[in-house]
């Protein structure tokens, strides 16, 4: 029997432009993603066998959960029989624009292969799981163009403090996609990539995600702030608080609001409902960091390759 206990980080969208509607009907995107300390918490206990079984316990009921999938692939792949155990604690709300299922894939596929001692074609796994999946296998501040699923890094940034409100509103995806109105052609296209580009050439300038947050947009913030008013308030009320910048991540409704010091962040916690969530930013280097230290006892010390090697490989 081996064993872990894993942390799996969410993510939020420090940009995030919808540009025209693709061929094949998903909508061409432009987005910055970037990882934060808020985390669920995999335990996952494994053990060879000669028939598969695979549980999942955990503090809520998901259906065709991600990380179940997740399993099951690299198990395929890897042609691997094995008793499976898995504990999911969810502290990431669902369904806010935080990537908390993705991750949590994202999290199977970097651990699993490393208790079966064999190697996956994780990258491959990640994109038929999700267009957030991939970014998790490396984490950090990191481009996502298509469908976010072609990653390019991005330097790393400071790791500031940042407050989350998630208010339990569940935003469809589909119907806000619809509501931009984006066809197969945009007329505005050129306007948001160049001003997309100006946002990221700031960051990577700056290496701070506040000071470079007045360049910075969400286009679905014009239409779900239209169907719930209530999102629109709390950006307000946490630029008034003293946020450098705020913003709501992916199709929300989680609303994210960046501070140059815990200070700062924890004054404007005070003044706010009771429901902010005190966070800060992860680097890659932090990231890839964790995971280590995670993995530590099952991989191969001293080696800086990515994803790191199981020791159990022959």
């Amino acid at each position: 029997m081996k064993s872990l206990k894993i942390q799996a980080l969410a993510k939020i969208n420090l940009d995030l432009r919808i540009l025209n509607k693709r061929p094949d009907g998903f909508h061409e995107l432009r987005t910055v993603f970037q990882t934060i300390s808020l985390a669920d918490t995999i335990e996952i206990n494994y053990e060879a066998a000669r028939r598969t079984e695979l549980t999942l316990d955990g503090n809520v009921d998901i259906p065709d959960n991600l990380v179940a999938r997740a399993a099951h692939a690299v198990l395929d792949r890897t042609k691997t029989h094995a008793r499976v155990r898995f504990r999911l604690t969810k502290r990431i709300p669902m369904g806010a624009g935080l990537g908390g299922g993705s991750s949590d894939a994202a999290a199977v596929l970097l651990a699993l292969p490393i208790l079966i001692g064999r190697r996956a074609p994780i990258d491959e796994i990640a994109a038929e799981l999700g267009s957030d999946v991939p970014f998790f296998l490396e984490g950090g501040t990191a481009l996502g163009i298509g469908r976010g699923t072609e990653l390019y890094r991005l330097p790393d940034i400071a790791e500031e403090p940042i407050l989350l409100v998630a208010p339990g509103i569940h935003v469809a995806t589909g119907p806000a996609y619809a509501a931009l109105g984006r066809g197969l052609t945009f007329t505005g296209l050129s306007t948001k990539i160049n001003g997309f580009r100006e946002f990221v050439c700031a960051l990577s300038g700056k290496r701070r995600a506040s000071q470079a947050s007045a360049l910075s947009e969400n286009d679905f913030e014009a239409v779900v702030f239209r169907q719930y008013p209530k999102l629109q308030k709390i950006a307000r009320k946490l630029r008034t608080a003293g946020a450098e910048g705020v913003r709501m991540t992916g199709s929300g409704s989680a609303i994210f609001a960046l501070f140059r010091s815990i200070e700062e962040r924890e004054r404007a916690r005070k003044v706010s409902d009771g429901d902010a969530i005190s966070a800060r930013l992860v680097s890659r280097g932090a990231y890839q960091r964790l995971w280590r230290r995670q993995l530590r006892d099952h991989i191969i010390a001293g080696e800086d390759l990515w994803p790191p090697r199981s020791r159990y490989e022959r």
